[in-house]
């Protein structure tokens, strides 16, 4: 059963979060951490497989996305920050463990949800995490980096935190085509399931152009997830599985994935867990062979929360 709530955001507005309930008692709760420029809402098929397996499964539209959007906020903005929007996630976990807090309670986070997750992982280790999915994910230069985030701040100071820059976002997401063959749109690389890169395209709340305060953020929280000082603080009994496709170009190809998840188990995290999937390109849950990955997760999820 699905249901719909909200909660008050630690940047502005109001938070919109999807409760996809199984029936009786669950085993477990998947907290879903959605990326840029997309929203809960295109979980759900996701959501109801694993609703069959009995979680609970929750996820938050981030500020700026979905149905967190309102007359006072502002489309892919971040009021607050990059940290505020981390603890708008959070948050969710509390409300849910306010009802559920004797069962297991697993991250789910992809592609700027999975940077997010990371940063969840290092800013509150603490928490009683029994695991956390990490999808499709990347490594990036820290030398890019530094230089998308000045341009950012650039934009940022010329035309205000919540405008938009089409010479940024080209730096953000222009190459992600490249070794796509036979291109259709601009979001080819989201997927080989035509019918889900043209559902995608064609949706408003999906592929806009993020606003300068928010690439701004977005470049400073994947620098500070890649310091040794961030990824020595994170609970290393907390287990975490990599996921990715092999034609991801977040992930670099697969390059980027495998240095993450080296640099976790060099962080001394005690059970990393990595697969990369041949072929699949960024959305490998909406990939031609999601059954497959939902599966995979399926499985992991059972070794993780049952004891």
């Amino acid at each position: 059963m699905r249901t719909d709530h909200y909660y008050n955001s630690c940047g502005e507005g109001k938070i919109h979060y999807i409760r996809w309930a199984p029936e009786g008692t669950p085993k477990a709760v998947v907290q879903i951490l959605h990326g840029i420029a997309e929203y809960a809402q295109r979980y759900a098929d996701f959501a109801n497989y694993l609703t069959d397996l009995g979680y609970l499964v929750v996820a938050e539209d981030h500020m700026g996305h979905g149905k967190s959007i309102s007359k006072e906020t502002t489309q892919g903005y971040f009021a607050g920050g990059w940290f505020a929007a981390v603890d708008d996630s959070h948050k969710l976990m509390e409300i849910i463990r306010e009802e559920y807090s004797d069962i297991p309670y697993v991250l789910f986070g992809h592609s700027m949800g999975s940077f997010m997750t990371r940063t969840w992982l290092s800013k509150y280790p603490q928490d009683s995490i029994a695991g956390a999915v990490i999808c499709g994910t990347g490594w990036m230069s820290p030398a890019v980096l530094h230089a998308g985030k000045l341009m950012a701040e650039s934009v940022c100071r010329k035309k205000g935190d919540r405008a938009t820059d089409e010479k940024l976002q080209a730096l953000a997401f222009s190459g992600y085509n490249n070794r796509v063959e036979h291109v259709r749109t601009p979001f080819d690389w989201l997927s080989r399931d035509h019918h889900c890169v043209d559902a995608y395209a064609a949706d408003p709340l999906c592929g806009f152009t993020a606003t300068a305060g928010l690439l701004r953020d977005m470049f400073g929280g994947m620098l500070h997830i890649q310091k040794q000082s961030t990824l020595s603080v994170m609970n290393r009994q907390t287990p975490v599985f990599f996921i990715a496709g092999g034609d991801d170009p977040v992930g670099g190809y697969g390059k980027g994935v495998q240095k993450t998840a080296q640099a976790f188990r060099n962080a001394g995290m005690e059970q990393v867990d990595l697969r990369i999937y041949p072929l699949c390109r960024h959305e490998i849950l909406n990939e031609l062979n999601r059954r497959e990955i939902w599966e995979d997760v399926a499985q992991w999820l059972e070794k993780v929360t049952v004891k």
